[in-house]
């Protein structure tokens, strides 16, 4: 069991004298991430003014919908809030939230006698595909004595049946039980709905799978499942709970059953005791997947390949808690080195938040001979496998282990190639999570120029990385298919949708088109890696030198690109620039941010006159948060900053990444870290959508994917 460090002990031991605002570091972010492992486990700590203070408010699922989840502890027969919106109680002074890649850890001081770190640590093994398929978290509470004297204190934790059904109205049913482990036994309290709707969601809340709230079954802890006020009374009036099983199932918002765990600690002088939860559903499928039969077919768990039962898979997840502790400091401290040395502690502000929030947006399926990644994209329209929100996310799959990318790109793949999407283009989606039946009929959102690029600048990145040229073998003949398409589109795109599909159509987009003549060149390395014919590159080049003088603005000052072709370069112009084109002392202007797929992929084919020239502009269209993402608003996406970041000159780079850990740390948005955003507001957008909660926060780790 470890100690509190020295600045734990001293803020508690100042109690009084800290200023009643609590310390945020390395910032105050919009959201703390609690319990955040996949889509369904996915709880926050809603921000607001200054500070993120976790008692006196309810946990919340990314949708907003509150997650009743109450923490509780009396120091001398009184009896304090710590976590949680329940009344009646007075709430445990806050000293402190630190939070990192893996764990969000708050410090409390009672009354000058005891102090309380919490820490909530979602560990993410980007190396272990058995234990990144679980959808548990750790809860821990350490509690050490402010002054000489020994006490007795009682901790308590308790979940409400609101995890497991997205409608208050709907009757869930419970269990209480005890499984073996190496480290004693594990007592756990089970609740889920009783009517189980598999691969149904209501209010993006999973309509099954059992949820198991877990402690260690030592001789000072007790148990109850009952109303929420009474057993909450119970603990604050008798210090501990009647180990009673309530009976009458019921509707989670008639008398609000609650499940919750006490523990009796004896504390010390100079020394700590901790206690340790968990809290997680357990799925046996967890997708619906048309693959290459094109029929639905339900994809086990992941982890049902690595334990024999639920049982013992939320056992062996209790009692792994030391490893995890050391492996997620391992991971904290490598990220925290990594981005510290990329780019200083402002880069090391953005990715450290950003971690748990990418990988709470996958869903590990299948088995260990072909395990699966499915994506939900959270928040936007939740869509499955979105293509362009696989590929901002890219880069920190290849910046911690790179085959994940390959069980991402599978599931896209196999339905592409059964031969059930017709169109000649890539496919956007595969449905609505966690249903990923494809569109045979064609009709999935359609951004065609995009799609085909992403696929084919993911695919060889992923070789390039892991070295398996065998896949792109593999998968040539649709990889060719899409080339082709590009041939076609890439050089004059017609008007059509980009990623930023929230800001509309738009004809000859000069950043959408240069992501396409890079595909185009990543094909031709394509052919030479599976000793084939280079039937492309030539053609990228020719295009490179034609989209130069369409979309460049050389009488600009500074120089840069614009938003779309217009009629202003007197270099020549396109055959068919849009309609609406302005002239070259108004030309609209957006950040080049697919640049990167040429950096990321190591062509050395984009001229670096380019990449200068658009150093040098962006500084100058920088507003307080953010440079925006074109000229048509205030808009901005973190994703694509990250982007345009990565492949900036040192200086641009640096206020690309200042701007960002200003926006986190002073935003006035208070849900899971959005990556969209109004540059001048740091606010959401005023009439656009509300993105949070979103996996294309791993485009936060752009910078370390080159460098790695």
């Amino acid at each position: 069991m470890r100690l509190f460090n020295t600045l734990t002990a001293t803020l508690a031991a100042l109690g009084g004298a800290i200023a009643a605002a609590a310390m945020n570091t390395p910032a105050k972010p919009p959201a703390v991430p609690l319990a955040v492992r996949s889509p369904y486990l996915n709880a926050w700590l809603e921000g607001g003014g200054t500070n993120c203070v976790l008692p006196g408010q309810w946990p919340r699922f990314w949708t907003g919908q509150i997650l009743g989840w109450q923490g509780l502890i009396r120091v001398d027969g009184k009896t304090y809030s710590w976590m949680g919106g329940a009344g009646g109680f007075d709430h445990a002074k806050q000293i402190s939230l630190h939070y990192t890649s893996t764990k969000s850890e708050f410090v409390f001081d009672i009354d000058g006698k005891v102090h309380l770190t919490v820490t909530f640590l979602s560990p993410v093994y980007p190396d272990d595909l058995a234990r990144q398929s679980q959808q548990f978290s750790y809860i821990s509470l350490e509690v050490g004595c402010s002054d000489t004297q020994e006490r007795n204190v009682q901790v308590y934790m308790d979940v409400s049946g609101e995890w497991a059904s997205g409608n208050d109205s709907h009757v869930i049913k419970w269990e209480q039980g005890v499984a073996g482990g190496n480290n004693g036994d594990v007592t756990y309290l089970k609740f889920n709905r009783e009517d189980q709707q598999e691969f149904e969601e209501q209010h993006e809340i999973a309509s099954w799978g059992n949820w198991y709230f877990s402690t260690n079954s030592d001789g000072g802890m007790t148990w109850e499942i009952g109303q929420d006020s009474v057993v909450r009374d119970q603990f604050k009036n008798r210090a501990g709970l009647g180990n009673n099983l309530d009976t009458d199932f019921r509707a989670v918002n008639d008398r609000w059953p609650v499940f919750a765990f006490s523990h009796n600690l004896t504390v010390q002088k100079w020394k700590s005791v901790e206690k340790v939860f968990t809290l997680g559903i357990v799925q046996d499928h967890v997708i619906n997947f048309a693959g290459h039969t094109q029929a639905l077919t339900p994809i086990p768990g992941l982890w049902s390949s690595y334990w024999t039962d639920e049982r013992d898979a939320v056992t062996a997840f209790y009692n792994d808690y030391q490893y995890a502790t050391r492996a997620s400091e391992a991971l904290d401290k490598r990220i925290q080195s990594d981005s510290e040395r990329a780019a200083g502690q402002d880069y090391a502000t953005i990715t450290t938040l950003a971690l748990r929030q990418a990988f709470g947006g996958l869903q590990f399926a299948g088995t260990p001979s072909k395990p699966y990644i499915f994506l939900k994209e959270i928040s936007s329209n939740s869509d499955i496998q979105t293509v362009d929100v696989i590929f901002p996310a890219y880069p920190i799959l290849h910046y911690l282990n790179a085959t994940l990318s390959r069980f991402l790109l599978d599931p896209l793949f196999e339905n592409q190639e059964s031969g059930a999407y017709p169109n000649k283009y890539a496919e956007h989606d595969l449905g609505t999570f966690p249903v990923a039946k494809g569109y045979p009929d064609g009709k999935d959102e359609p951004m065609p120029l995009e799609e085909c690029g992403n696929m084919i600048i993911m695919t060889l990145a992923y070789a390039q990385r892991t070295g398996d040229t065998q896949y792109l073998r593999d998968h040539y003949p649709k990889l060719e298919q899409w080339a082709e398409f590009l041939v076609e589109d890439s050089l004059v795109p017609a008007s059509q949708l980009s990623t930023d599909d929230f800001a509309g159509t738009l004809a000859n987009q000069t950043n959408l088109a240069i992501k396409g003549i890079i595909g185009l060149k990543a094909m031709g390395e394509i052919a030479k890696l599976t000793k084939r014919e280079d039937k492309w590159s030539k053609t990228a080049y020719d295009y490179l030198q034609t989209w130069k003088t369409y979309a460049i603005n050389r009488d600009a000052n500074p120089p840069h690109t614009t938003l779309s072709y217009g009629d202003n370069n007197s270099h020549g112009s396109p055959p068919c620039p849009s309609s609406d084109q302005q002239n070259h002392a108004d030309s609209p202007t957006g950040i080049l941010y697919n640049l990167y797929a040429d950096k990321l992929l190591g062509l050395n084919f984009i001229d670096q006159e380019i990449y200068d020239m658009q150093s040098n502009f962006y500084p100058a269209i920088a507003l307080e948060y953010a440079v925006p993402l074109d000229t048509r608003h205030t808009w901005t996406k973190s994703d694509w900053e990250m982007f345009a970041a990565a492949v900036a000159s040192n200086s641009t780079r640096d206020m690309f990444i200042q701007k960002l850990a200003h926006w986190i740390g002073n935003s006035s948005t208070n849900r899971p870290m959005t990556d969209l955003f109004d540059a001048r507001t740091g606010g959401f957008p005023e009439g656009g959508p509300t993105f949070v909660a979103r996996p294309v926060v791993g485009g936060m780790f752009a910078l370390l994917a080159l460098r790695h």
